[in-house]
């Protein structure tokens, strides 16, 4: 199924409208809650195996972006 225009730019509009109620609630919010959060999800890490080290893994998309850079030039 095909997206027309229009329906891009009320799905668009839609999520500007999300982003902006999202930038309010963070503004609204204690330091406290936003501690307590960012406490919550470096707490689960663990239970998505995101708290082991990727050294290798790191290094090998870091060697991978340089040659890019290379190939394409950029800085």
């Amino acid at each position: 199924m095909k997206t027309t225009k229009a329906e891009a730019r009320e799905f668009q509009a839609r999520w500007q409208r999300v982003n902006a109620a999202e930038i309010e609630e963070l503004r609204r919010m204690s330091p406290e809650e936003k501690l307590r959060q960012t406490a919550a999800l470096m707490e689960s890490a663990g239970a998505f195996g995101w708290d082991k080290s990727h050294a290798e893994e790191d290094q090998r998309v870091r060697e991978r972006w340089n040659r890019l850079r290379k190939a394409f030039h950029a800085a």
